[in-house]
């Protein structure tokens, strides 16, 4: 059974009061949708880029948003890591909106099927690694940690679970959500992609545990900041078996707490910028126009007549709401117009 060592030290404890301040404070205030839905669409397309970016993937973050938004056909395996990326954090915020996402053997299986889509082949995508992996230094080339064996993984992904479930309610989110995150870095149970899917599913798990402002900004961001350091506090050194055991995590989680406020930090400043004004709240019809365009990259008048029973008239006055919010534009002239987002 996982049995973790840590220690609530006072920096911990500084950090996790602090969390809960922030946290409090902007759920309390109300903020026009459309704004929210900017900063969602925004920390959806950073968290792709951060994410991916830590592993090695060499595109800007100004590439990133071009390709989420115009989802190219023809692509390279390190804009389909970022598609897949994006991809799997849309649909989990879609199911956050509506309630909790249990964490199970299946969810997490599924998740690695979706960051690691095309990219690995399919014996070993969305499916615990069948071979021994090991971890190298980047700098040095030498190896610094040898994972579990392939026979105890499966032990240990259930271990990891169970712990979950039983100090749901006895244990705060924020310890819980980071010994998972570093555990599952631990055990390190695919062959490619842990880092992407332990990532997703700590966001699952914050938000699961009522930390509900989570789907406005990227704890990724910070990660990315400095990757170096990243690696050296999720990270660790040596052989499992013989280290497994004396693993330390209380350092690790005074890293991912302090993480989680300089995201909350960045994004508090962002917020008292927009004053709320009813005039800004969108209809249930405008969302439907703006999801279609995050699905599809853009959206006709054809397109929007086949979702929703609206006159030709009205269906403009829509377009043009949307348009005089700088939320999306028009393109292209008579029967070729279409609408996107907006450039920023």
């Amino acid at each position: 059974m996982f049995n973790p060592k840590y220690e609530i030290t006072h920096s911990l404890l500084e950090n996790i009061k602090r969390i809960y301040s922030l946290t409090q404070s902007l759920n309390q205030r109300r903020f026009p949708h459309t704004v929210l839905v900017e900063l969602q669409m925004d920390a959806e397309a950073v968290s792709s880029f951060a994410s991916t970016s830590i592993e090695g993937n060499p595109l800007p973050l100004t590439d990133v948003k071009r390709i989420l938004k115009n989802k190219p056909k023809n692509i390279r395996d390190s804009e389909r890591e970022v598609l897949n990326y994006n991809e799997a954090l849309k649909e989990i915020n879609g199911k956050l909106a509506k309630g909790a996402i249990p964490v199970t053997q299946t969810l997490i299986l599924q998740i690695h099927k979706q960051v690691i889509n095309k990219l690995l082949p399919a014996f070993q995508s969305g499916r615990l690694r069948a071979d021994p992996v090991f971890v190298n230094d980047p700098r040095t080339r030498t190896t610094i940690y040898w994972p579990p064996d392939v026979k105890n993984v499966p032990v240990l992904i259930n271990d990891l679970i169970s712990f979950v479930e039983a100090n749901k309610s006895n244990m705060d989110p924020l310890i819980l959500a980071g010994l998972f995150h570093k555990q599952m870095v631990v055990i390190h149970p695919f062959m490619d992609g842990n880092g992407r899917t332990t990532r997703l599913l700590t966001k699952i798990l914050l938000a699961n545990m009522g930390l509900n402002t989570f789907n406005l900004f990227s704890f990724e961001n910070y990660y990315n900041q400095n990757v170096t350091r990243y690696f050296q506090m999720v990270g660790v050194q040596g052989d499992y078996y013989e280290i497994g055991k004396e693993i330390d995590y209380s350092p690790w989680l005074e890293y991912f707490t302090g993480g989680i406020i300089d995201e909350l930090l960045r994004v508090e400043k962002i917020l008292p910028r927009v004053s709320e004004n009813p005039k800004d709240e969108l209809k249930p019809y405008h969302q439907q126009i703006l999801d279609f365009i995050r699905d599809k990259g853009y959206i006709t008048d054809r397109d929007y007549a086949g979702i929703v029973r609206r006159a030709r008239q009205t269906r403009r006055l829509d377009f043009n709401r949307l348009i005089e919010l700088e939320l999306i534009q028009r393109e292209g002239k008579g029967k070729n117009t279409y609408y996107k987002m907006k450039e920023k």
